[in-house]
């Protein structure tokens, strides 16, 4: 997703962010969740349960403020896209959703945008 795709379709979060961003990376971080085989470090969140991550950025957290961060938790834990949430902290989540990332950043960016209104 592109920086003017972000701007068209989620102007309320859009007017919040600083002008200079470049990339979707700076407000939201989506990852998929996999085992690393090669490390013998612990998943919190587990892939088998929780197959994509993810974080919205401090920059996010900061324009959006804390109360829509809260609601849009809630939003989503009722979304019918999701079939599974694990919200580790305020800012990290893992999902279990048949959508690419595309598909999740528009998912949350709408959500958050609705939330703006």
């Amino acid at each position: 997703m592109t920086i003017e795709t972000i701007e068209i379709q989620y102007p309320a979060l859009f007017k919040l962010l600083p002008s200079d961003l470049s990339a979707l990376r700076y407000i939201l971080v989506i990852d998929e969740n996999y085992n690393d085989d090669d490390t013998d470090e612990f998943d919190a969140i587990d892939p088998e349960d929780y197959n994509y991550l993810v974080y919205i950025t401090e920059l996010t957290q900061e324009a959006i403020g804390e109360k829509t961060l809260l609601e849009m938790i809630k939003k989503l834990q009722n979304h019918k896209d999701i079939e599974e949430i694990y919200v580790s902290e305020i800012d990290l989540y893992g999902i279990q959703t048949s959508l690419d990332e595309n598909g999740i950043a528009s998912m949350i960016l709408t959500t958050i945008e609705a939330l703006l209104q």
